[in-house]
């Protein structure tokens, strides 16, 4: 037997012992995440497993259930960071192309977690080396050769040809394969398109010194009639006057003269005393750049204190040259399956961008679905918190119809939601826990949560009194509040859903009024400050909370689907699950849902990503975002 991913190499001697010993420690790389892993009950770190947190440590890549599209071509750049020898175990999964063939799959339970562990290390002490190890090449890091114009860039094409805007002969140039998605709009006139900058006229530098004319000081060949940034180095256009003043007049053709993102340099400011060299006329458009051979530093060197100039002004005053920085979507202690972009002044947060590269699918698969399916479909959609979903339908479903499930079920229902709230809030400070470098936190929280997240109602006594003894070290822990007070705050008047805005003072649970849960004894709970910390103790709140319903209902009952025969009909339910009110809309024809529609507390409160973000520190920032608690699977797609 032998690995997809072998390392080459003979398979004897030395070699086998060290194969039989990489057999033994495997450190694992989970997709899409440890937080999803438990969220389906698989305990891995019982498993004698590693779990690692980049995929350059780990050996073998963990698929657990179905990968969403979305997230095909980041599992595949991931398998391709893991050095070999590498393995992939697929836990309930079908295709993963474009990823190679699992070396081993089996069922998405522990039982067969580790039965796929144990095939898979015999295969990886068989065959973890071979002469014949095969290439691997995720698609979305394929180089390709597009045609663009020297004059006009914003002119790309997929083969060779001519400029329909100058007639210059296109030019190759190399990309990512992954970032084509077709040229369609690149014609589009400057004044159609959001940037103006990015349709400089490269060669037209002639024309800068007219009015209100901007160009790029390391490119004086663009030009645009409106500030923006430079479409080749991204850097922010200045007036033409002051590109000039730069030392890049237009005697030379060079392109920007190499320059680029080097250090300050004395002797190449644009202060620089020049008098001494009379005979040197001819390059008067260059008198910010010294003639002298300087070794160790380019001719026509600009230095950064004239590259940054004319742009923003970062909160302490400095200019800066400003980067954007994505984050997952495997990012450890962010939700798995978010991509965050974020444009970083120095190590200060300036900007942000989030989105979801799960994307919410279709509620209705077809024209029309049988309930049972659409309430399976729904709950599969939300692997985070299935069983409030799957509530959630129910209730829509039997509204439409006009079922009552009787006291003793809503009672059991209710009990399973807060059950889910328990173990969602757990899984949440076990990944809160490993951003934070609270290790003993993710370890404890992650395994309470496998706990309880199946048990009834005896089994959750027994684990009440180690939550709570939990939930309170973590209230009282100095360094979480050293850590978090005072950061991500958020204002009362911006929407909000579930924790976020009850940590804020604000009142929204859709719990609140429900006549089941007020003969449970249930009550809102708020906290004040609105900030990350708030948000912490607010969710400890409501652990030890569900634990009192939970006792008080004295059973525990997932609901089961409605028999609506052939109903036709409209209903709505509203439920509050661990992240907040979430609300659905059904149409009933003839027993069978033809139209739904879903509100999702995730599609409100992603919204705040750039509140919580805007001129944090880094480290603050990823915290900010990871408070919120999102779920990618709860975003529209």
């Amino acid at each position: 037997m032998t690995l997809v991913g072998a390392r080459e190499g003979a398979m004897s001697g030395i070699r086998r012992a060290v194969a039989a010993a990489m057999a033994r420690d495997l450190p694992a790389f989970v997709l899409p995440g440890p937080s999803v892993a438990r969220a389906m009950g698989l305990d891995l770190s019982g498993s004698h497993l590693r779990l690692v947190g980049t995929p350059r440590h780990a050996n073998l890549l963990i698929v657990v259930g179905p990968l969403p599209p979305g997230l095909r071509d980041a599992a595949a750049v991931t398998y391709a960071q893991i050095p070999r020898p590498r393995a992939i175990l697929a836990l309930g999964v079908g295709d993963i192309a474009p990823l190679p063939d699992a070396d081993v799959s089996a069922p998405l339970t522990q039982a067969g977690l580790h039965s796929g562990l144990a095939d898979l290390r015999r295969v990886i002490a068989a065959g973890a080396f071979r002469a014949d190890s095969g290439e691997f090449n995720a698609p979305a890091l394929e180089v390709r050769v597009e045609y663009t114009c020297p004059m006009h860039p914003e002119i790309v094409r997929d083969a060779p040809g001519d400029c329909p805007k100058c007639g210059m002969t296109l030019v190759p140039r190399e990309t990512a394969s992954d970032g084509h998605g077709g040229h369609g709009g690149h014609d589009m006139p400057p004044e159609d398109r959001s940037n103006p900058a990015d349709h400089a006229h490269a060669g037209h530098a002639e024309d800068a010194g007219g009015a209100g004319a901007y160009t790029c000081p390391m490119h004086p060949e663009v030009v645009s009639d409106a500030p923006g940034k430079c479409p080749k180095c991204g850097m922010f256009l200045v007036k033409a006057e002051e590109g000039e003043s730069h030392g890049h007049g237009h005697g030379h053709g060079s392109e920007a003269h190499g320059a680029h993102g080097h250090g300050d340099h004395g002797g190449h400011g644009k202060q620089q005393d020049h008098s001494g060299h009379d005979g040197h006329d001819g390059h008067a458009g260059h008198g910010g750049h010294s003639e002298a051979a300087i070794d160790g530093i380019e001719p026509h060197f600009m230095s950064m204190v004239e590259m940054t100039e004319g742009q923003p002004r970062s909160s302490d005053g400095l200019q800066m040259d400003w980067i954007e920085v994505p984050f997952g979507p495997f990012f450890p202690g962010l939700p798995a399956g978010l991509r965050l972009t974020l444009t970083l002044d120095g190590d200060t947060v300036a900007g942000s961008e989030v989105r979801s590269l799960v994307g919410r699918a279709e509620l209705v698969d077809g024209p029309q679905m049988r309930v049972a399916d659409f309430v399976e479909r729904l709950a599969a959609m939300m692997p985070l918190s299935p069983v409030a979903y799957r509530t959630l339908a129910c209730a829509a479903i039997e509204e439409a119809a006009s079922v009552d499930p009787g006291h003793d079920a809503r009672r059991g229902r209710a009990a399973a939601v807060e059950r889910e709230r328990i173990a969602s809030h757990l899984n949440w400070l076990a990944e809160f826990g490993l951003q934070s470098g609270f290790l003993w936190l993710a370890a404890r929280a992650g395994a309470l949560q496998l706990a309880v997240q199946g048990a009834d109602v005896a089994g959750i006594a027994a684990q009440a009194g180690a939550i709570r003894r939990l939930t309170r070290r973590v209230q009282a822990a100095p360094l979480m509040r050293m850590r978090l007070r005072r950061i991500a705050r958020i204002g009362k008047d911006t929407p909000a859903s579930g924790p976020v805005d009850r940590a804020r003072g604000g009142g929204s649970d859709a719990r609140t009024g429900d006549p089941t849960l007020k003969d449970l004894g249930f009550e809102t709970r708020v906290r004040n400050g609105g900030d990350a910390l708030a948000r912490l103790r607010l969710r400890c709140d409501e652990i030890a909370q569900s634990l009192d319903v939970i006792a008080a209902a004295g059973r525990i009952a997932v609901p089961q689907v409605p028999d609506v025969d052939r109903v036709s009909g409209e209903g709505a339910a509203r439920i509050e699950t661990p992240r907040g009110a979430a609300q659905l809309r059904v149409k009933l024809t003839d027993g069978r849902v033809v139209e739904a529609d879903l509100d999702t507390p995730s599609d409100v409160n992603i919204a705040l990503v750039e509140t919580v973000t805007a001129q944090q520190e880094l480290g603050d920032a990823l915290a900010a975002v990871a408070s919120l608690d999102l779920s990618p699977w709860e975003v529209r797609g």
